[in-house]
């Protein structure tokens, strides 16, 4: 199996590593580039293009089936969470997977009178009660790639009323994604979006944004840009724009080109490509008498050989290992010669 990827990208090692950072396509380099070298010469346009921004967010809510009315633009996830965190009542119960990244929960545990509540995630949807106000989780598993059984948990929250928060930082790029299924998605965009780092989106249903604050609105939150630079914003923005936190440009240049990629190759297609990959590695494993975290994840975590990490890199490959797990994360880039490979060099 070859890699989809084609001229756009050229690394230097077998990068099986875009859980924790993705690789950035030829055109979006060279978007970054000519801004950056632009910026250095006395840009008289300022600091980049809102239109940029706009094409990004469209592309985004094309690549996860929402409008982009719904679509917010910021920098980091944990910032999009903490937005939603400040807008629960005293005592709300929020109920997250045991294990579950950080960011998702720190934003609500500082908040220091709310209740948190942990299930593990195969019994996340069993866990959902009457009281509990919001389900917070990633659709896909930093630490050992499980997908959270998504259809359970929405009908086990839309049955006791509770607000849903998927963190699709992990999937987005490759795993289907329908945004507008839950009342907030936050994605990280460096990961499989293959965004600079600095590119991050929030979705919000149009009923959800009726609860939330714009506590870090600016100057491009205004429903007329530009219309209110000097003085308090009288209009904010009636879309999700409202809660866009300052626009990083350079970050938001190259996420304009990394999302049209993945538009053009197409998501179906990636999904196909990865877990082809992924099932492979995992078949291999078996066949060398490791036991890897089963399900059908374009993630692959192998229990207890994280250990191995500074050994496959002295090979020339780049994976990560994340709670003693020796996790490899495939995408388009990557190939079936890449999976033997690894295979190869763990079976010495």
């Amino acid at each position: 199996m070859e890699t989809l990827g084609g001229a756009e990208f050229a690394p230097d090692t077998t990068y099986l590593n875009t859980s924790t950072c993705g690789l950035l396509p030829r055109r979006t380099v060279a978007a970054v580039t000519a801004l950056a070298e632009e910026l250095a010469a006395g840009r008289p346009g300022g600091a980049g293009d809102f239109s940029e921004v706009t094409a990004a967010r469209q592309s985004f809510a094309r690549l996860t089936g929402v409008d982009e009315e719904r679509v917010a633009v910021g920098g980091s996830v944990s910032v999009h969470v903490g937005l939603i965190a400040s807008s629960l009542p005293t005592g709300a119960e929020v109920l997250f997977p045991e294990g579950e990244y950080a960011s998702v929960i720190t934003p609500f545990l500082v908040r220091g009178d709310l209740k948190l509540r942990y299930a593990p995630l195969d019994e996340l949807a069993d866990a959902v009660r009457p009281g509990t106000a919001l389900v917070a989780f990633s659709s896909v598993q930093s630490a050992d790639g499980r997908i959270a059984d998504l259809p359970a948990v929405r009908a086990a929250a839309a049955a006791h009323g509770a607000r849903t928060l998927v963190d699709a930082s992990q999937s987005a790029g490759w795993l289907p994604l329908d945004a507008g299924a839950w009342d907030f998605t936050v994605t990280g965009g460096f990961k499989f979006l293959l965004c600079p780092r600095g590119a991050s989106f929030l979705t919000v249903t149009e009923e959800a944004q009726q609860t939330l604050v714009p506590i870090h609105a600016g100057t491009f939150a205004a429903e007329v840009l530009w219309g209110t630079t000097y003085g308090p914003i009288e209009e904010l923005a009636h879309s999700a724009r409202r809660f866009d936190e300052p626009t990083a440009f350079l970050s938001y240049h190259g996420a304009r080109q990394s999302l049209a990629l993945l538009e053009e190759t197409g998501i179906d297609a990636v999904h196909a490509h990865n877990t082809a990959l992924a099932r492979g590695f995992r078949a291999g494993l078996s066949e060398l008498g490791h036991e890897p975290v089963p399900g059908e994840s374009g993630i692959v975590a192998v229990p207890g050989l994280g250990h191995r990490v500074p050994e496959l890199a002295r090979a020339g490959i780049t994976l990560a290992e994340r709670a003693g797990n020796l996790r490899a994360a495939f995408h388009l880039y990557n190939s079936a010669a890449e999976v033997d490979w690894v295979l190869d060099v763990l079976s010495g």
